[in-house]
């Protein structure tokens, strides 16, 4: 059984998803990663597929060209002055296009309504068998390990996970040894770039890095393989932005390097759970 990899659209964040998959393809990955939920964010490209109906069409034409399959969705925020239902229409497609996952975060400081509106999220994706993976990220409201693992036990749903990033396990400075206490069935896929060794002390820093400035796995300071060989085997998905990579190279080439890299680096250090 191979090593699966998928490639997350924050990597290749200008290119729609049929050229997304067209690129994954060439480059070797197994699946893709996609952002139909658009959020509004200052740059951020709308791939709402749910209302873009030729997009969706071409999309589908170009998975079953290529073979390439969507893995997770993302960005299912809990967030103030959002309701989780509206989120149900990219379900909906992500459904129909054979993905597994929604890729969840919180950003809002009131537990009672993040447990509630998280929970209310696990269940509505549950309707369309979608499993609901909670990313802690180091600029959020949950920004690290233990916070995301109060939300799955309180919460108690039996589709919901965690989805470990690399960069925010550094940069929230996890333990290695807290990850050993999670449920196995927790862990559906991961999110795998690697980073500097200093940690930036405020939240520009933090996100230009998040954002922008990413490394290739092996490139950087980031234990990756201390951290994977603590989880069980799964989807590797490579977030992995980096504008100056990518005026470069070009989005396909960086996306070919970034996969390239990650499975050089991971030959290298021979993790204990690795497939062949």
């Amino acid at each position: 059984m191979k090593r699966e990899f998928s490639l997350a659209h924050l990597t290749v964040l200008g290119c729609a998803p049929p050229e997304m998959t067209y690129i994954a393809s060439m480059a070797g990955y197994d699946y893709i990663s996609i952002r139909p939920i658009y959020m509004g964010l200052k740059n951020e490209p709308n791939y709402d597929l749910a209302h873009n109906k030729e997009m969706l069409k071409q999309t589908k034409a170009a998975m079953k060209i290529t073979g390439i399959k969507v893995h997770d969705i993302e960005l299912a925020r809990v967030v103030d002055g959002v309701d989780v239902s509206q989120y149900e229409p990219a379900f909906e497609v992500s459904a129909e296009l054979g993905a597994k996952s929604v890729l969840s975060s919180i950003w809002t400081p009131n537990r009672e309504f993040y447990l509630e509106q998280f929970a209310k999220l696990a269940d509505l994706a549950k309707n369309y068998g979608l499993k609901v993976d909670l990313e802690f990220v180091t600029w959020a409201n949950v920004s690290d390990l233990k916070s995301a693992v109060d939300v799955l036990k309180t919460v108690s749903r039996d589709n919901t996970g965690i989805m470990i990033d690399t960069l925010h396990f550094h940069r929230s400075r996890v333990r290695l040894e807290e990850l050993d206490e999670l449920p196995r069935e927790w862990f559906h896929f991961a999110h795998i770039c690697d980073g500097p060794a200093e940690i930036p002390t405020d939240k520009e820093g933090l996100i230009h890095t998040g954002r922008d400035a990413r490394l290739y796995v092996g490139e950087g300071a980031i234990d990756i393989a201390s951290i994977l060989n603590r989880c069980p085997e799964m989807v590797y998905s490579i977030e992995l932005p980096n504008i100056e990579r990518v005026k470069e190279f070009g989005y396909a080439e960086h996306a070919r390097r970034c996969l390239q890299t990650a499975k050089n680096y991971l030959e290298l250090h021979s993790l204990a759970n690795s497939c062949i």
